[in-house]
């Protein structure tokens, strides 16, 4: 199984005909994932490069190809109303990978999305990677049907699913960085441990999913033997998923948090990766989720060691 996305989800992109939002759209479709069209307003009836129906909006494109995700490369200044018109059309899960938005508008997002569509919608991003579930080309009767999908930019190349890793395992991924995703990506895969889903949250201030949405999703998920959580200073986001993991999650949970040499009052990569006003720290941050029971990586280097000590191998 998979949390977020599957061999099922149909997606779009919008902002198709960017330069950014083709490339990826491409390597997307190359991967095997469901690309079924694209919105760019007032492009609507031309195809793109790769052959997808390109569409005026989103409702328009849900109606005609059945979409249920959505890939965002907009403008900043546009990426929350681009966000509320995917929520608006039924679309259930949207990645917006566009970065530099407006925390004011990030604000006003969550506003809308926390009222009017709770349980409805799940929004990653802005200015993450993406979430990908790994998978494979299998023959179906006469024809090959790919097994994983994913959407936004992260080298599905180095990604396993279960069935293809050496031990047989697969853990969940949950990062604010989407450096460090491929990295605990390449580093598990090296030891033998494949990936069910990966979710990059992004390192904004403001954003849609976080730490404790993606634990309680791969705590249910069955085919997820264990959980890397990466995190970084500022906000006390990892300090609350640390409460939940002591009370809630039964897998073993291994977890980094950049930024430990980072000094008070210096906003270090993301904007939210700030300590001010005591709070925010990465020693905080690590205390906690040692009390929580978590396995802690030292260095990046650890990660993908930490969790097959997690799991026993």
């Amino acid at each position: 199984m998979s949390i977020l996305i599957d061999q099922n989800t149909r997606v779009i992109c919008q902002g198709i005909t960017g330069s950014a939002g083709a490339f990826h759209t491409k390597g997307c479709k190359d991967y095997g994932t469901q690309m079924v069209g694209g919105v760019t307003p007032g492009k609507g009836g031309q195809k793109d490069d790769n052959k997808l129906p390109i569409f005026n909006t989103v409702a328009e494109a849900v109606d005609k190809t059945g979409a249920n995700a959505t890939m965002i490369f907009v403008p900043p200044a546009f990426a929350a109303d681009a966000i509320l018109e995917a929520a608006d059309a039924g679309i259930e899960v949207m990645v917006a990978v566009t970065e530099g938005v407006p925390v004011m508008d990030m604000t006003k997002v969550r506003r809308v999305l926390d009222s009017q569509y709770r349980g409805k919608v799940k929004l990653i991003g802005p200015n993450c990677p993406g979430v990908i579930t790994p998978g494979k080309w299998v023959k179906k009767g006469k024809k090959k049907v790919f097994t994983g999908s994913k959407i936004g930019i992260m080298p599905g190349y180095i990604h396993k699913p279960a069935e293809d890793a050496e031990s047989g395992f697969a853990c969940g991924i949950i990062s604010r960085s989407g450096t460090l995703t491929y990295e605990a990506v390449w580093q598990t895969s090296n030891f033998g441990i494949g990936q069910s889903t990966c979710v990059g949250i992004g390192g904004d201030p403001v954003r849609g999913m976080g730490f404790i949405d993606c634990l309680v999703m791969f705590n249910a998920d069955p085919e997820t033997d264990g959980i890397v959580m990466i995190g970084e200073i500022g906000g006390t986001d990892e300090e609350q998923a640390a409460e939940y993991i002591k009370k809630h999650v039964n897998k073993p949970v291994v977890t980094f948090i950049a930024g430990r040499t980072a000094p008070p009052g210096r906003r270090m990569g993301h904007a939210g990766a700030i300590i001010s006003g005591g709070e925010g720290g990465a020693e905080s941050k690590i205390k906690a989720l040692k009390k929580a029971g978590c396995h802690i990586a030292e260095s990046p280097a650890d990660i993908g060691a930490a969790m097959a000590r997690a799991l026993g191998l």
